[in-house]
């Protein structure tokens, strides 16, 4: 099978993410990037995640030509591909609905730094793209213009976007951020959140580089 690794980790991530409340239903979409043949594997359209199996995920390349697969790719084909075009490091995305994020994203906001956790992001804050209809080449234009150097990028009326240098990192930053998003939630409704500011963001931004037992451009 064509990018079998890739493919199980797609199905193995998919049931990850729908299990810890980052999507629900058939919502959201999860792609692996492989530079060295061309091609990304993404998860099919209209499955949910514990009914895909690796055979229903899609290989693709990054010009919209079906390579290998049986199902319809995810609507949001255009989002992942505009991302591994833009960003040569990038490796995987996870798009997901996720409750606190798409918050923002209704509102129209970016995320603000009021964790430092925030940081894995690769910016002081994260930005909101303007809307787009879902599945069309302009979403994924103006969600590439906005995500600019960093890792994340909110679509507004929509949901949130995340970029690794792996599925580990690229899942595992969608999961920091729907932290941060509420945690800001919550705090706004307490009071007004002390923001760290973007000296202290730069620090932390670097520190997160070498944190851990890899970087985490490596994932």
């Amino acid at each position: 099978m064509l990018l079998e690794n890739e493919r199980n980790l797609i199905v193995e991530y998919g049931k990850m993410m729908s299990a810890s409340g980052l999507t629900s239903g058939t919502s959201g979409n999860i792609s692996i990037y492989v530079p060295e043949k061309g091609m990304m594997a993404i998860s099919p359209s209209g499955i949910g995640y514990f009914d895909t199996k690796p055979e229903d995920v899609v290989i693709m390349d990054l010009d919209s030509n079906i390579i290998d697969g049986i199902r319809k790719p995810s609507s949001e084909w255009a989002l992942h591909s505009e991302m591994y075009k833009r960003k040569p490091d990038c490796r995987s995305v996870v798009h997901t609905h996720s409750m606190y994020c798409t918050v923002f994203a209704s509102l129209n906001q970016p995320l603000s730094a009021v964790h430092y956790v925030l940081a894995d992001a690769g910016v002081a804050s994260v930005p909101c793209a303007p809307y787009r209809t879902f599945g069309t080449v302009e979403l994924a234009q103006v969600a590439g213009e906005y995500i600019g150097e960093g890792n994340a990028v909110l679509l507004a009326n929509h949901g949130m976007l995340a970029c690794g240098g792996s599925i580990k990192s690229a899942y595992g930053l969608a999961n920091g951020l729907e932290y941060c998003a509420e945690l800001e939630y919550r705090t706004r409704a307490i009071g007004k959140p002390v923001v760290l500011d973007d000296e202290e963001m730069a620090n932390i931004i670097e520190r997160f580089k070498t944190y851990g037992q890899v970087s985490r451009t490596e994932g």
